[in-house]
């Protein structure tokens, strides 16, 4: 099923923090800058949608998502973080994986469809362990290029 994901080189990095509003902040800024949105709005809306409840979806992986109105297609950003953290994740195992997502307003099913793409990328043991060894951004960039691009083929 083709999401029609944006990915952009400069929506992932790697970072050291060691709390979660740390970690939303810093997926603020990386998903602002990539798709040129509002970093306070970005913000707010993760972190509204987190006081709803946790994302930390398990295995040590964290999927924090809001909409937008300034967002045409659900948007992707990739954190790796040096140390795992708590997330208050389903499992309790603590997240070193950070996907962010930010959808358009109105997206009802394309962000359903988006969260089960980003889902079922981070189930996937194999490139799960990619995602966690591969050495730089470009390499991440690579292999999520890459999955979405054989995915919705």
């Amino acid at each position: 099923m083709d999401v029609n994901l944006a990915l952009s080189p400069q929506a992932i990095a790697f970072a050291r923090l060691d709390t979660k509003p740390k970690v939303l902040a810093r997926m603020a800024q990386l998903l602002s800058a990539a798709y040129d949105l509002d970093e306070v709005e970005v913000l707010e809306s993760l972190e509204a949608r987190e006081h709803l409840g946790s994302t930390g979806f398990g295995r040590g992986v964290a999927i924090p998502h809001c909409r937008s109105k300034n967002v045409r297609r659900p948007s992707l950003a990739l954190l790796r973080l040096d140390t795992p953290i708590d997330f208050a994740a389903a499992d309790a195992r603590p997240v070193a994986l950070i996907c962010g997502l930010v959808s358009p307003e109105n997206a009802g099913a394309t962000h359903l469809h988006a969260l089960a793409a980003i889902s079922r990328l981070t189930r996937d043991e194999t490139m799960l362990q990619m995602l966690a060894d591969a050495p730089d951004t470009d390499a991440l960039y690579a292999l999520l290029t890459d999955q979405f691009l054989r995915t919705a083929a």
